[in-house]
């Protein structure tokens, strides 16, 4: 009886969709690359626990952040598997990126302070651009586009 208990509480791959917003293709994506994780019932169909809905809107809020799967991947990866994660559990999984997030935001203030001269400007200029290029840092690495490659 407690495993049927215990399986109603499950999602399909469906559910699990509607309840989180996120395609079912894309939670396919992420079950295949470990950032969540479905048992499989006798026909082959994923079910997930309730949880991952908190995984997968971790993962959402992650990926708008800008952060990268790998990076992701790994933060899951010092989840609990056996319980669901508590906001302790969380917080420490957080704590990782405040610092990279942190860089992020000073660059786009900088950035935005800059826009209007920028856009006013218009020298289309790599080589003075203080946005693109600021205080000329890929002068340095020689000539070329390098810096537009990522």
């Amino acid at each position: 009886m407690a495993g049927s208990a215990v399986r109603s509480r499950e999602l399909t791959v469906g559910e699990l969709s509607a309840r989180s917003g996120v395609p079912a293709s894309t939670l396919r994506y992420y079950d295949r690359e470990g950032l969540i994780h479905s048992r499989r019932t006798t026909g082959n169909q994923r079910r997930y626990t309730r949880d991952t809905l908190r995984r997968v809107a971790f993962i959402r809020a992650s990926q708008r952040v800008g952060i990268p799967l790998q990076e992701i991947r790994e933060a899951m990866g010092l989840l609990p598997e056996a319980r669901t994660p508590t906001g302790k559990d969380w917080a420490q999984v957080s704590e990782r990126w405040r610092h990279e997030l942190g860089r992020r935001i000073d660059l786009l203030v900088r950035i935005q302070n800059k826009l209007t001269d920028c856009i006013g400007c218009g020298c289309l200029s790599l080589e003075r651009c203080a946005l693109v290029n600021p205080c000329d840092v890929l002068g340095g690495a020689g000539p070329g586009a390098g810096g537009l490659q990522s």
